[in-house]
């Protein structure tokens, strides 16, 4: 196997990995960078077209995040041959995210928030869908090339990260032998609200092609799913008991149907009231919709629970309204995670920062110059501190309580080194991770298995496996 990175590897940005084996191209991923805009947010798919013996025969897109999925109308547009692997779930999912990614192009550029012309179009997006092939989860089918010099059978495996997220199986035959490579795509060996843990191939492997988003975060590995979820109810109930309005700024696809679950069994428990009102608004309603209707054909830990059967209120729009909504004691689960501007977090953050009774809980990862990160350094800092949420508004005074809990749907860094000793295989690719990340996993996994080859990849550096 020939291995490529095509996006940035210093950073988690666009996922988007060329497997060459025996001479079948197989672009794994088609992710864009969710920090960037336009052209620069793309993988670069020239370097295939550059090289006389690179090529595509099929593409694996192992769930719905951006990062994962969002490129992938332009990666059609230069290989319109190609047939598009995913698991069923994800294939529902992407009849969603993508149209919603073309709108919102094409939104920012009419209003002046973006140079860069949308990618794609939303009427492209119905000419692809022939070209996806959903299947099941176990289940071998193949991706042999058509110049393809060995059979190749790939099979997803439960990921455990979001709905529909899958890690994905190689096998193929050489020299008499039959080698294994497994990518893990974003993966969770312990379950959340919804989605259960990860599942994994029979060890041994060949090759382990391993995410590392967390190999940087040493606080990770010193929580637990349990602890966050008591500390996480202390803290609601608290802000609820004094009138306070909680925001909960949320990633829309995911995270967001997680939490609504957990609120849902500590009303259930009584560990928050009953009666308290949980609003949600715009996509993460549709991305609940989805949930459950796939409910009995995709991994749950409960496949009777459904996220609308969470008692939740629409946020209203009209001033009015949205201002009593506000009025606590209430509960509001908002896009985006990380709060950046001109979305509906922002707006209630900026709404609720000044009044002590608030809180702002953040329950994902925040990238260092986000306005979440800057929320939480501000707040951090006491006294008043300041922080500007939106660059066309004034700076606040942080006076709300200011908490981060964390319920990732990554594995922590030393859950995925016991996952390097389950699966034993003879080499280990970093990938999804930033710089410091993949050097922590690296040392590690050399400090601890020092038979294992570690591969740390270089973008459009091919590398022999």
């Amino acid at each position: 196997m020939q291995f490529v990175s095509l996006g940035k590897t210093e950073a988690i940005g666009a996922s988007c990995y060329l497997a060459l084996i025996g001479n079948t191209g197989i672009l794994i991923d088609a992710g864009a960078d969710p920090d960037e805009e336009g052209p620069a947010s793309l993988p670069d798919f020239d370097l295939i077209h550059k090289r006389s013996d690179w090529h595509v025969d099929h593409v694996l897109v192992t769930h719905a995040h951006h990062d994962h999925i969002g490129s992938l109308p332009v990666l059609v547009r230069h290989f319109p041959h190609v047939r598009v692997h995913m698991t069923r779930a994800t294939r529902d999912l992407t009849d969603f995210v993508l149209p919603a990614s073309a709108r919102l192009q094409r939104r920012k550029l009419q209003e002046g928030n973006s140079i860069h012309a949308p990618l794609f179009k939303e009427e492209e997006l119905e000419e692809h869908r022939f070209l996806y092939a959903p299947h099941d989860l176990n289940a071998d089918f193949d991706v042999t090339g058509l110049r393809g010099q060995c059979e190749i059978t790939a099979r997803f495996y439960h990921a455990g990260h979001v709905l529909g997220a899958a890690g994905v199986l190689f096998s193929w035959e050489s020299e008499g032998e039959i080698r294994r490579a497994f990518y893990t795509s974003d993966t969770n060996q312990h379950p959340q609200s919804i989605v259960p843990g990860g599942n994994y191939p029979e060890p041994p492997v060949d090759i382990l092609i391993l995410e590392s988003t967390l190999g940087a975060d040493s606080d990770a590995e010193l929580t637990t799913r349990k602890s966050e979820e008591k500390k996480f109810a202390d803290a609601l109930a608290n802000v609820l008991a004094r009138g306070g309005t909680v925001l909960i700024p949320s990633f829309a696809f995911g995270r967001a149907q997680e939490i609504l679950a957990l609120l849902h069994r500590f009303k259930e428990l009584g560990r928050i009231p009953f009666d308290i009102p949980v609003y949600t608004a715009g996509s993460m309603r549709a991305f609940a919709d989805i949930y459950d209707r796939t409910r009995f054909n995709t991994p749950r830990l409960d496949e009777e629970f459904r996220v609308f059967d969470v008692e939740q209120m629409r946020l209203p729009r009209k001033p009015g309204s949205l201002n009593n909504a506000l009025q606590g004691p209430a509960i509001h689960l908002a896009a985006s995670g990380m709060m950046f501007e001109r979305t509906t977090s922002n707006d209630l953050a900026r709404r609720l920062i000044e009044d002590e009774k608030n809180a702002i809980f953040l329950v994902g990862f925040a990238k260092e110059d986000s306005p979440a990160a800057q929320l939480l350094a501000a707040a951090e800092e006491g006294d008043d501190a300041e922080v500007q949420l939106d660059r066309m508004k004034p700076a606040q005074p942080v006076r709300c309580e200011v908490r981060r809990f964390r319920f990732s749907g990554h594995s922590h860094r030393r859950d995925l080194i016991k996952l390097v000793e389950r699966l034993a295989p003879k080499t280990v690719v970093l990938v999804h991770g930033e710089t410091n990340a993949r050097t922590w996993m690296a040392e590690n996994i050399r400090f601890f298995y020092p038979d294992i080859r570690v591969v740390v990849p270089e973008e459009g550096t091919p590398v022999d496996l």
